[in-house]
């Protein structure tokens, strides 16, 4: 699906990349594409490195440390054509998911698109009972965690001034939102 939307040539930065199985696929598959992988937990810099050296390619960087969910940020990373955020929504409270918003919205180059892949919930529905238990783990353990709506997002994402592209639905109840960054 990545390659129906982004761009052919640019720099794509990876938020959260955890273990670097995921950039390195997509370094190989886009290779066009400058990618950047990111994470804010040493061990997964690490094991980012490892995956990195195990497959050597030459448009892919050197994973750096970044806490996206602080304000200030997308100045470091400004320009990017593809901001990719796989699972990590439900992992952080409403408060950070809006700060990430718009220092996303900031970091894109006009044309960019942002693609987030994970659970949501549909207007405002736990989809499944496994979403459903889930969430209510996340939400037992903070309060401020948890599946975030659709609707939501997209009101947060056109808020931060992105453009809303259609949802698209994937496997075991996930979702993909994209956004394009469009004043040119």
């Amino acid at each position: 699906m990545l390659r129906d939307v982004a761009p052919a040539t640019g720099h794509a930065l990876e938020i959260a990349s955890g273990t670097g199985q995921h950039i390195v696929q997509l370094a190989a598959a886009l290779p066009g594409l400058i990618w950047q992988p990111s994470d804010i937990d040493p061990a997964r810099l690490a094991s980012i490195a490892a995956w990195a050296d195990d497959a050597p390619l030459p448009n892919l960087r050197s994973a750096c440390r970044l806490d996206a969910t602080k304000v200030g940020w997308a100045e470091k990373h400004a320009n990017q054509d593809v901001i990719l955020l796989i699972n990590l929504l439900h992992l952080i409270s409403d408060a950070a998911t809006q700060a990430l918003i718009d220092e996303i919205a900031k970091a894109l180059a006009p044309g960019g698109i942002i693609i987030l892949y994970g659970p949501f919930m549909r207007s405002g529905v736990l989809t499944s009972a496994g979403d459903q238990a889930f969430h209510a783990r996340l939400r037992e353990a903070d309060p401020d965690l948890g599946y975030k709506d659709d609707r939501t997002v997209l009101t947060k994402l056109k808020a931060a001034g992105l453009t809303p592209l259609d949802p698209v639905e994937m496997p075991a109840n996930n979702l993909t939102i994209m956004a394009q960054k469009t004043n040119l």
